[in-house]
């Protein structure tokens, strides 16, 4: 299998909350919510880099499109890391995330392997890593 993923997809129980978190608390890039017209359509997409885009989709609609039952979330099962240049940023985007409305599950601290790092929880309790790494410096 050749990596070709251009779409990362959370389900989420409130798809306007969502939103309101992704693009006016994280402020990530998005046209809203399209698809209304269609059963089991909306969803919003964010633009994030090479092509790739962050998708917000009701944990009903994923349900239905994949046939499985929906099942109580588990914030272990994944985290997405957002890879920043420093480590003032780091601070910066957990506090932005804070006043979004995230909750703070690891404030930022120094790391064991030489980085520095904080998690935190969106309202769907999905897991993001904010982390700087020395050695995966991102290209901006």
């Amino acid at each position: 299998m050749k990596p070709r993923i251009t779409v990362i997809t959370l389900g989420v129980d409130d798809l306007e909350r969502a939103l309101r978190f992704y693009r006016d608390g994280l402020r990530l890039k998005t046209k809203g919510i399209v698809g209304q017209e269609f059963e089991h359509g909306a969803v919003a997409f964010f633009e994030l880099q090479n092509e790739i885009s962050l998708a917000i989709w009701p944990r009903e609609s994923l349900s239905h499109d994949s046939g499985l039952k929906v099942s109580s979330p588990s914030p272990t099962e994944f985290s997405l890391g957002h890879n920043v240049s420093s480590k003032s940023e780091v601070d910066t985007v957990m506090k932005q995330a804070e006043k979004a409305g995230a909750v703070i599950v690891k404030p930022a601290q120094d790391t064991f392997w030489g980085g520095y790092a904080g998690y935190f929880q969106d309202p769907d309790q999905h897991l993001w890593e904010v982390v700087w790494n020395p050695q995966m410096l991102p290209e901006d």
